[in-house]
């Protein structure tokens, strides 16, 4: 079960981001969904960022 599960990772991660898409487009609309991804991608860009420069563990030191 384990090796289906590693030869499968990402086609499943897909399917499940496709489910999660579909559902909010149905449920809040296409423009609503747009906009929380919108500001998921600005979250990770943030985060990315702040990983990179260190600015928070520099902060917490």
């Amino acid at each position: 079960m384990t090796e289906l599960l590693k030869t499968y990772c990402w086609p499943l991660v897909g399917g499940l981001v496709g489910l999660l898409l579909a559902a909010l487009i149905i449920t809040i609309g296409f423009f609503k969904t747009l906009v929380i991804l919108i500001f998921v991608a600005l979250g990770i860009a943030a985060g990315l960022y702040i990983k990179k420069t260190g600015i928070l563990s520099n902060l917490f030191k």
